[in-house]
Parts: structure tokens; C-alpha cells; sequence
């Protein structure tokens, strides 16, 4: 236990203390030198023209040159000051997804014949794993894992580690080949992975994979769900804040093995059914020489966190006919929170990029709402800014169609605005914490990625967390991309996803 009086610093006080006190040392020596050699040169400069009594008769603004020299050194020193307080630019490089091998891929015909070989005495809960499936949003090209394929399922740490090795090797190699990066010259390394955090760590597979330097930083973030990927995009961006001329690599994936569950609970099955092979690595950047040749500029990261009570994650289940079929009104608590989550979260990142319109437009709402909020039912309502205007692109969190339906909803987006995520859904199932970089390389596949534009990535987890990312494109990005994930298949999207497929 800390003492009552013990107080822990103030972590803005102290940054700004760090910047003013390399400012100072940084330009304190400069003048020190520079003072002293101009002076001279000055005096010589002053004698040539004439005399310095007379100097003031030639030159009438002579007579403010003593002032003048100060006050120029204050500016310097200012804007010195100003020019290193700003936050280094973090570029996004480029990125690689993984794309599973077709010898994976799991129709719903193998997944009901798999489902009946594994729960012969569990019939109800076969049942209800085809209803959630028909009404999932999957396509028939989503992939499991070769241990999942088994009857009964491979659930080994052997196998667990031969999958992250098939997922995360394939996405590190088509990276290092985009960026012709050399593996050394790797800074910064963090994996992300919320199920599976074995010992030694993911990260340690890569560095013995790929010979990573001895003092290369490696970070494995594990259990934080699905938005886990921009709890990785955030730690990577404070890192290179503080360590210039750097190179980060993020992987973030979900390794599914080992989590495989045949049992009679039947919100445990809802994983089996949504959740799919997927990883894909990332290099940033907050090097000058890297600007040219980036991909995206990362512009804000805000994360939300919000508390919940123990049964906010439950599913509501209600009971279709007397043999106990069962259909689901997917997680409307959870769907609650995230809504809530997703309210806090468009209150930090709203004023950091609507327009000034729509931000008095959501003030005078609030205010409205607070003076009418009894009277009126109209006002009551709150105003939900039309983002719209602050992003050509977003990347929602494939995590299921209720998931992509609700966000359309409270952000009223259109049906192209979140075609990407269904899309994604539909080709590659819920591939959580990398299901955003899946979105991101379907808008590049199209064609419709170009320079100057903004993508808002939003992101769920357990928590419940609800993080975003806004990124500006630096350069447009032709199609087609034959190192995309969506190159075999892009011509096929969009497909019409109905609201149940009966199979």
C-alpha cells in the first residue's frame, strides 16, 4: 500500500519540462558560440560604413540595433521552441495482410457436417450454431485453422504455435518485401494477440526468426480484444515520440486453436461461429526520409474505456417453439455499451476533426437538450454530427453484422460508407484485431483511396473499449494491388449479403 501522502508527478508537467529543458540545452550553447563570432563581424561591418557616432545620422535604425539583436535572438529561440514542442509525424509506411490458403476455407456444408461429428449429444446447441451462422453476415471463403479442421479439434500448444508461426511469418515476409525493409533496422516491435500469449512471447518468435537486433524494444499486448490492434497503433506512436528516427512494426492477429469449444454453453459458441484465420503486420515511421514513399499519415488515436456491470455481456436469448430452438437478439447489453463507448468516443475526436459547423451544431443540441429535455422529445434527441464531412472512408470493426448495422445506425452512414466492413465480414469473417487492415486494403483494391483523404478506423474489444484511429492518405494508391488479399476477388465485390441464408 503507497502512503495517503505519497503523489505521483503530473506525466504533462513533466514532458513539458523534458521539452524545455532540451530546447534550452539544445540552442543555449548555439547562442553562446554564435553571439560572441557575430559580434565582430558587426563592429568590422560598422566601421566600414563609418563611424558608430555617426551611424545613426546614415542609418536612422541604427539607434534600435541593440534592442533589435535581442529581441531577434528571443524570436529564434521561440520559434526553436515552437518547432521542437510539435509532435514528430508518424507515417504508415505500408502494410501487409495475410491471406489463409483456399485448402482452409470452411462452407457452411463442412461447417454443419463438422458441427453435427462434434456435438452428437448437444443436437439443440448444433441448431443454434447454424441459425447464427445463417444470419452471421459470413460468406462461404472464410477460413479456420488446419487444427479446427480435426474431429475433435487439435487443442495443443503445439498446434497453436504452428498456426501463429502460418499467420504471422506469411504477413512479416510480404511486409519486409513491400518495404524493403532490412530486418535490423527494426526499432520498435509489437504483437498483439488477445486468446493465445504463450512463453516466450510471439514477439521473441519474430525476433529469432528474423535475427531482430539484441536492443530492439518488443511489446506483446494480449487480452484486450478486438480493438487491440489500436492499443498497439497508440503504444507504437508514444514510442516514436520519444525515440526519433525509428522504425515500428505492429502484428496484430487472433490465433484460434486453442480456443476451440464443443461444450453446451451457448454464448461460448457465438467465437466458433464468427471468428476466422486473419493478421496483418504494419510499418510505421517517424522518419523525414520516409514521407515521400508513406502510404498514410496517422493524424489522432483515442481510446475509451468504459466500466460495465457483470452482465453486460450476456447475450439475450428468448425461445422460438417447444423443442427449444432458439434464435438470438444478438447482445443488446453489449450493443448498449458499445453504443456508450462509442458516445465518449466521438466526444474526444469530434473537436479534433468536424468542422466548426457541425461542432456548434452539436453544442447547441447538448444545450437544447438540457433546457428541453422535459418538454420536448425532439430535443431530447441528440444531435449526431455528420462525419461525413470530416472523412471520405471509414473501417468499422468487422466483429458482426449487428456490430456494422448498429454503427450505420448512430452514425446514419450510407451503405457504401460501410461497405468495406461487410464486405470484409463476408470474405473473411471476423478476423478480429486485423479485420480493419482487411477494410483499409478493400478501399485500396477499389480504387477509391486518394490523396488528401481521411479514414476513420473504429475499433470494439472487451472492456468494453472503443478505439479509433484517423489516418490522411498521402499519395493515391492505384488499383490493381497484386500483393492484396483482395486481388483473386475484388472484381466479385460488393455482393448482396442477405439477412439470413438458409442453408
Amino acid at each position: 500500500m503507497l502512503p495517503k501522502e505519497t503523489k505521483f508527478p503530473n506525466p504533462l508537467n513533466q514532458r513539458c519540462v523534458k521539452l524545455v529543458s532540451r530546447c534550452f540545452g539544445s540552442y543555449i550553447l548555439i547562442f553562446i558560440i554564435l553571439v560572441p563570432t557575430l559580434l565582430p563581424v558587426f563592429k568590422q561591418a560598422i566601421h566600414r560604413i563609418g563611424s558608430y557616432h555617426d551611424l545613426p545620422k546614415q542609418f536612422p535604425f541604427a539607434a534600435s540595433l541593440p534592442l533589435a539583436i535581442p529581441a531577434l535572438l528571443l524570436l529564434v529561440y521561440a520559434a526553436a521552441l515552437y518547432v521542437m514542442s510539435r509532435p514528430c509525424s508518424v507515417y504508415l509506411v505500408d502494410y501487409a495482410c495475410f491471406k489463409p490458403p483456399s485448402m482452409y476455407r470452411v462452407p457452411f456444408s463442412r461447417a454443419s457436417e463438422h458441427g453435427t461429428l462434434m456435438m452428437p449429444d448437444n443436437p439443440k446447441g448444433m441448431r443454434f450454431t447454424m441459425k447464427i451462422i445463417e444470419r452471421s453476415g459470413l460468406g462461404e471463403e472464410t477460413c479456420l485453422p488446419p487444427a479446427m479442421h480435426y474431429i475433435p479439434p487439435a487443442i495443443t500448444m503445439d498446434v497453436a504455435r504452428e498456426e501463429a508461426k502460418m499467420v504471422i511469418f506469411p504477413a512479416m515476409d510480404d511486409l519486409l518485401a513491400k518495404t524493403e525493409l532490412n530486418p535490423k533496422d527494426i526499432d520498435i516491435l509489437i504483437v498483439n494477440c488477445s486468446l493465445f500469449s504463450p512463453t516466450p512471447s510471439m514477439s521473441t518468435m519474430l525476433v529469432n526468426k528474423y535475427k531482430l537486433r539484441c536492443n530492439v524494444k518488443t511489446f506483446h499486448l494480449s487480452g484486450m480484444g478486438c480493438s487491440a490492434g489500436l492499443i498497439s497503433l497508440d503504444l507504437a506512436r508514444d514510442l516514436l515520440e520519444t525515440y526519433p528516427n525509428s522504425n515500428a512494426v505492429v502484428v496484430s492477429t487472433e490465433i484460434l486453436s486453442p480456443n476451440s469449444y464443443t461444450g453446451k454453453e451457448r454464448s461460448m459458441l457465438l467465437p466458433n461461429c464468427l471468428f476466422r484465420m486473419g493478421g496483418a503486420a504494419v510499418l510505421l515511421s517517424n522518419k523525414r526520409s520516409d514521407r515521400g514513399r508513406a502510404k498514410y499519415r496517422l493524424l489522432h488515436v483515442v481510446r475509451t474505456h468504459m466500466g460495465h456491470k457483470d452482465d453486460s455481456y450476456k447475450c439475450v436469448f428468448q425461445q422460438e417453439d417447444p423443442e427449444g430452438i432458439i434464435g438470438i437478439n444478438l447482445c443488446i447489453n453489449l450493443m448498449e455499451v458499445a453504443g456508450e463507448a462509442l458516445k465518449s468516443n466521438i466526444t474526444t475526436i469530434g473537436p479534433l476533426v468536424l468542422p466548426a459547423s457541425e461542432q456548434i451544431m452539436f453544442v447547441i443540441s447538448f444545450i437544447a437538450r438540457k433546457l428541453y429535455r422535459s418538454s420536448s422529445t425532439k430535443a431530447s434527441k441528440p444531435y449526431v454530427p455528420d462525419f461525413k464531412k470530416a472523412f471520405e472512408h471509414f473501417c468499422i470493426h468487422a466483429g458482426g453484422r449487428a456490430v456494422i448495422d448498429e454503427l450505420q445506425k448512430r452514425l446514419s452512414l450510407s451503405g457504401e460508407d460501410v461497405e468495406a466492413s461487410r464486405m470484409t465480414l463476408h470474405r473473411f469473417g471476423n478476423t478480429s484485431s486485423s479485420s480493419l487492415w482487411y477494410e483499409m486494403s478493400y478501399i485500396e483494391a477499389k480504387g477509391r483511396m486518394k490523396r488528401g483523404d481521411r479514414v476513420w478506423q473504429i475499433g470494439f474489444g472487451s472492456g468494453f473499449k472503443c478505439n479509433s484511429a484517423v489516418w490522411k492518405c498521402n499519395r493515391t494508391i492505384n488499383s490493381p494491388l497484386p500483393d492484396s488479399p483482395w486481388a483473386d476477388s475484388i472484381h466479385q465485390y460488393p455482393v448482396f449479403i442477405p439477412e439470413v441464408v438458409k442453408l
